[in-house]
């Protein structure tokens, strides 16, 4: 596990030190961001407590209506962070976008069921009909897959597969139109809150693919040029979001100022998001995380092919950004 207090000093020392310089304006980093997605939680935390202006950074946030659009955006240069996942860092490195990644959340998405279902383990999915978000090559769908494989499960072929956008398999699986559905964080806490039972979160079955830990599948992507050239913002940018995190890891009073970004007012769902978003926050060294996202990245290589990573069969050496003190 990471040492978190370290990292944490190192970047408070960073932080500190940079904010002693006196007659400098703020920098700007431009921020493209999923509007209905939970970084923009973790803004409104931010400006909430006056982070921003505490790390001497002027956010530039422009909403948008998915992360394929933040893609975009990054492509175009009208973004300077995005949030996004090492496979797709890593794939766009091996296609000449130098771009890079550093842990935003290890939150994944989980397997659920009514909660008189039948359904008791994952072997059990066989026959049954399971609702999968994100299409064919949904990185977490690949895993599942990948993990039933090693039980001599082809769950592709020996389970009725439908898939489907996040909102509408919540939906469906409400209606009890699915035995099961795999789906994405926030949306299991949806099903959860509602008293659907986890059969199995994508963290379980991780070790069984050669993991050692959590890994954080989503993080800050960024050009590495531009990084490299602002060094020091980067370390604040990181260092306030570290900052963030932290209090909504100890303080529910935080959550009052976000919880009209989760679009519920059930306090049963606000709970299950909030314990859900902290369990995700990465608490490990950047060499474990890239570790284990190396091997990852040959367990969806192998189960996705080039459809899914391109041309490279390995991470890229670059994708994880090391620059950040106490990493």
């Amino acid at each position: 596990m990471m040492r978190a207090p370290g990292r944490t000093l190192a970047l408070a020392v960073t932080l500190a030190l940079t904010l002693a310089a006196p007659g400098r304006a703020a920098d700007t980093i431009r921020l493209a961001v999923q509007k209905t997605g939970t970084f923009s939680w973790e803004l409104a935390a931010i400006r909430a407590g006056g982070l921003d202006k505490e790390a001497d950074l002027s956010l530039d946030v422009t909403e948008l209506a998915s992360t394929e659009a933040g893609k975009i955006a990054m492509r175009a240069g009208s973004a300077d962070i995005i949030l996004s996942d090492w496979l797709w860092v890593s794939r766009e490195r091996a296609l000449g976008a130098k771009l890079t990644f550093y842990p935003y959340s290890s939150a994944l998405g989980a397997v659920m069921v009514p909660a008189n279902s039948p359904i008791k383990t994952l072997a059990d999915l066989r026959g049954r009909k399971l609702a999968v978000a994100g299409g064919a090559i949904d990185k977490s769908w690949l895993l599942l897959q990948a993990r039933l494989k090693q039980d001599g499960i082809d769950l592709k072929s020996e389970a009725t597969i439908v898939y489907g956008a996040p909102p509408l398999i919540t939906a469906k699986a409400l209606d009890g139109e699915m035995d099961a559905s795999l789906n994405f964080w926030n949306f299991c806490a949806q099903l959860e809150a509602k008293g659907f039972r986890r059969l199995a979160g994508i963290e379980d079955i991780l070790p069984k693919l050669g993991a050692k830990g959590a890994v954080s599948a989503v993080g800050y992507v960024f050009d590495e040029s531009w990084a490299a050239s602002r060094r020091d913002a980067v370390a604040r940018f990181i260092a306030m979001t570290r900052k963030a995190k932290q209090l909504l890891v100890t303080s529910d009073a935080a959550w009052d100022k976000i919880a009209p970004l989760t679009g519920t007012t059930d306090p049963a769902m606000l709970k299950t998001y909030r314990d859900r978003y902290r369990d995700g926050i990465p608490r490990r060294s950047i060499a474990e995380e890239e570790a284990d996202a190396r091997v990852l990245y040959r367990v969806l290589a192998e189960t996705g092919g080039r459809d899914l990573v391109g041309p490279a069969a390995e991470l890229d050496p670059g994708t994880f950004y090391h620059a950040v003190p106490g990493d």
